[in-house]
Order: C-alpha cells, then structure tokens, then sequence
C-alpha cells in the first residue's frame, strides 16, 4: 500500500514542536534527514556523548500518512493544532511500499577482503572462486555490521593477513558477529564476542550457527565476560569507548599478542597511539576514506 509523504523544513529548536504537531495531527511515522546535506554546511552526527541526542541546525521532517489522505486536510489540521508553524515549505508526494529489506538485498554483492576470505550475501550461491577461498554467509539486512562499512572491511582484511589458524579470537562489540565468524572461518580454534546489545548477541549466534561455526563462538555481556587473556584481540567499536576501555582491552591481550582497533574517525588516532602505546609496540594506522584502524603487538 503507498504512503502519502508530507516533508516540512525546520531549525533544530523547533524540531521537537513540528514533530509533535506532525505525530498529533495523525503522521503514522515521522523520520529527520539534514537539511543541509551534501552542501557546506553538512554536519555529521557520528558520536554523541553520553545522554546528548543532537541533530542537525536544518531539519527535514518526513512524514507518512494514509495514502488516501486528504492534503489540504492534513495542512489544515497542522494549522489549527500551531497556528505558529511555517508550512511555506511543505511538499507531498506518493510513496510506494516495498520490502526495504529485501530491495537492499538485491543491490547487496560479495565482497573479498584480503586474499581469501569473501562475505557473501544468502540470496546469491559462491562461483568461481580460488580453492583456497573462505566465504562467509551473512544477510545484509540485519543490523550491525555485513562488511560494508570501511571499519568493518579494514578489520576483516587485518584478519586475513594476520593468521589466526589454531588460535583464539575476542571480538570485543562484537554486533553481528561477522568479525569472530571471519576468524573462525580462517581457522581460528574458538572466538569469543562481548557487546552490550542483547540484540548483537543473538545476532552473533544465529549468524555463527548459519555458518556452521556456532559451537566455536561463545558470546558474553561486558559484566559476564570471562577473566582471561587471548592471542588475538579486534574492537571496532567507537573512539570514546576504544579509549574509555584501553585498560580492559589491553588486560585481555597476551603478551605478543595482536590487536586491532576500529571504529576511529581520521584525526581521532593520535589521541589513541598515544594511549595504547603504553601496552603495545609496532602500532600501524592504515586509512580507508575517513576511518582508521591502528593494529599492534602486546608487549
């Protein structure tokens, strides 16, 4: 069934005003998009800090109603709910419904990471491909994390570079998995995925088991966690957490053992050289656009 789309430009203070109008006048569902995208004035909103929830100065607010909505209606009622807000912007158009997911599906190809190893999505069957080729199976629909992202990739191919044949992996904001599946997959001996999303947990185990290494992959809570050391330690995870858990991650390293940290903005690394150089020697960054992995060996 298509929707009726109404979007409204506003500033960021009035943002909660609009939205409140929008939802009470009978908006289905109310989405924010920056107004100033791909101009100067663009703002990234990547890492918030604790309890902020920013958004951007200008605002495009997207809002769905019944398709059979009446416009002048739906403008009418705007007013007489705030007879202060600006709709000299409004604009509607048709929307269809389709399956987003399944439509991100389709567009989603495989992709190779290093020399071996490749993620391939459920709806296309591996072909062509080295003998020597390790493939990982992952739906591109779930959430946290299918290879896409440069965090991700750049910690995939330091993987498969690294060798982790026999030995055991933490995959420290583990989300869905695919870095600890990766591992095991390369022939690491059993991984262990810690995040505090109970959501990444389940994540991580279903995707393991679909990929017939769910018996090597144990997954912990951050409080449940055990005690222990590993030889391979990967966090893509954000800079302010990389930094706030150094301690940790550094604990959770053996000595000569290898590290890799993602999930660091270009501009952000040298804050966290300075920080794990404390615990670790021959730190590398290797950049891929705006996002860095540094990588090290524990003293």
């Amino acid at each position: 069934m298509p929707f009726l789309e109404l979007s409204l430009t506003c500033s960021e203070a009035d943002q909660p005003r609009y939205e409140h109008a929008l939802e009470d006048v009978g908006a289905l569902a109310v989405t924010l998009l920056d107004a100033e995208v791909d101009t100067p004035n663009e703002r990234a909103i990547l890492e918030p800090g604790v309890g902020e929830t920013p958004v951007w100065q200008q605002i495009v607010l997207n809002a769905l109603f019944p398709h059979d909505a009446d416009r002048d209606a739906v403008l009418d009622a705007l007013e007489a709910f705030d007879d202060g807000l600006d709709l000299s912007s409004a604009r509607f158009r048709q929307v269809e419904d389709q399956d987003w997911e399944r439509a991100w599906m389709d567009q989603y190809q495989p992709m190779q990471f290093g020399s071996r190893l490749w993620v391939y999505p459920w709806n296309i069957e591996p072909e062509g491909l080295a003998d020597d080729a390790v493939v990982l199976r992952l739906d591109p629909g779930l959430a946290f994390g299918s290879g896409t992202h440069p965090t991700t990739a750049l910690c995939l191919e330091w993987l498969d570079e690294l060798g982790v044949g026999g030995r055991e992996v933490l995959d420290f904001g583990c989300g869905s998995g695919i870095l600890a599946i990766a591992a095991l997959k390369l022939g690491a001996d059993r991984a262990t995925g810690v995040d505090n999303d109970p959501q990444a947990l389940m994540a991580s185990t279903d995707n393991a088991a679909r990929n017939g290494v769910g018996e090597r992959l144990a997954v912990y809570a951050p409080e449940d966690a055990p005690l222990r050391r590993y030889p391979i330690v990967v966090a893509n995870i954000l800079a302010g957490a990389l930094d706030t858990l150094a301690d940790a991650l550094a604990d959770a390293c053996e000595p000569g053992g290898h590290i890799a940290l993602s999930g660091i903005l270009a501009g952000q690394e040298d804050e966290l050289l300075a920080r794990y150089a404390a615990w670790f020697d021959a730190l590398q960054v290797t950049r891929r656009e705006d996002w860095i992995r540094i990588d090290g060996v524990r003293r």
